[in-house]
């Protein structure tokens, strides 16, 4: 860690702990000391850590091949983006590396799209206060939250922002220069705030009726986490773009812009390109964790876990005045806390289990949707002994 400290960039709160070896839901320091991970690397390994399908995929995939560009086609690519299509709204998929790249694309596609049926003003696009969309310098633009825009002013232009699950301000923001709407099927980083009932509808009835592309970043909430494979299905409101990555390739770096037919059809050759997006070895790795998801019923047996650790925070809710309020769907999960939790997260830590703190005061539990009810217990009595003493 000394040694870190003079060579990497200073760009994150990290914890003190340096992690050697993963194994499911268990990591182990370089002391050799274990603990349970209830953060999958900010919800990325869905399917834990060294998952055996994914580690066979990736070894499999290296010794035939691991890039050739975009400028040919290869196999993995096209069934993992069959195998996404073929499971969601959309028609065609865009392969990247990371969800901010997604979330580029996704905002040039509206952007492309509009001026591709006539309407070449506009280019605004609507998100909402509390999001978080990546940090490039236009996907931090896209951010509603003045603490990720701060020192990189003057920010990208075309972004309105509007308090989440108001559809009032929402119409209100819309304007003749609006592109589209950029939403969360549930806020994470904004402190896992859900939708209220018939929020997306009302979205995508704005959208419908002003013209307008309506766009999910399911960077967090996709492959799972809230409970069906996309969070859009759980409202049964599908959008006209749709963004992945996080749990997508398991930790491998692998991002995806979904879209219909009709929106797609703006971005032609030339007009957008990744030179690294979508290799066969990522895809190859994140198509094994497709089929693990449903070969194993991974979402099933995640959806029952979700019930149980959800009784288990209310419990603890009830029992501490310290505790708020609880908060999610699926296994993206948070307790909100009437001080700052920050403090928590380090006491966890030291007795072995990996929480996060978002927005300063919500404990954020997102762990490997293969957590076991087990797994709950021993960390909410770790926790419930804490917030004892908090």
């Amino acid at each position: 860690m000394e040694e870190a400290g003079k060579v990497l960039a200073d760009t994150y709160f990290r914890q003190p702990v340096v992690f050697v070896k993963g194994d499911g839901m268990t990591l182990w320091d370089d002391t050799g000391k274990s603990y349970l991970d209830f953060v999958a690397g900010v919800a990325v390994c869905i399917l834990g850590h060294s998952h055996p399908a994914v580690a066979e995929a990736l070894n499999r995939q290296a010794r035939e091949l691991v890039h050739v560009s975009n400028l040919f086609f290869t196999e993995p690519q096209v069934k993992l983006a069959r195998w996404l299509t073929d499971r969601s709204f959309a028609d065609r998929a865009f392969f990247c590396n990371s969800g901010a790249e997604a979330n580029e694309a996704a905002i040039k596609l509206t952007r492309i799209y509009q001026k591709s049926i006539g309407q070449t003003d506009r280019y605004r696009i609507i998100t909402a206060q509390k999001s978080f969309h990546g940090r490039t310098l236009t996907t931090l633009s896209a951010t509603g939250q003045e603490k990720i825009h701060k020192g990189f002013e003057p920010l990208v232009d075309g972004f309105d922002y509007v308090p989440y699950n108001d559809l009032s301000a929402a119409e209100g923001a819309v304007g003749p220069k609006t592109a589209g709407i950029m939403m969360e099927p549930v806020q994470g980083e904004g402190g896992v705030v859900v939708p209220d009932k018939g929020y997306l509808a009302g979205l995508r009835e704005i959208c419908d009726r002003r013209g307008l592309l309506l766009i999910y970043d399911e960077v967090q909430t996709g492959m799972g986490r809230t409970g069906p494979l996309f969070g859009y299905m759980r409202e049964n409101v599908p959008p006209d773009i749709m963004t992945l990555a996080k749990g997508l390739g398991n930790g491998l770096p692998v991002g995806a812009m979904l879209a219909t037919e009709k929106a797609m059809a703006a971005f032609t050759p030339g007009t957008h390109a990744s030179t690294f997006g979508g290799t066969p070895l990522v895809c190859a790795a994140a198509l094994a964790v497709c089929k693990t998801l449903e070969k194993e019923g991974v979402l099933e047996k995640a959806q029952m876990v979700s019930a149980y650790f959800i009784e288990r925070l209310k419990a603890l809710a009830e029992k501490h005045d310290v505790a708020d309020e609880v908060r999610g769907r699926g296994l993206l999960l948070g307790l909100k806390l009437k001080k700052d939790a920050g403090a928590l997260v380090g006491a966890m830590r030291e007795k072995g289990y990996l929480v996060n703190c978002t927005q300063g005061d919500v404990l954020r539990f997102i762990p490997p949707l293969i957590v076991q009810k087990e797994h709950v217990d021993l960390m909410i009595e770790t926790l419930d002994g804490l917030l004892a003493e908090f």
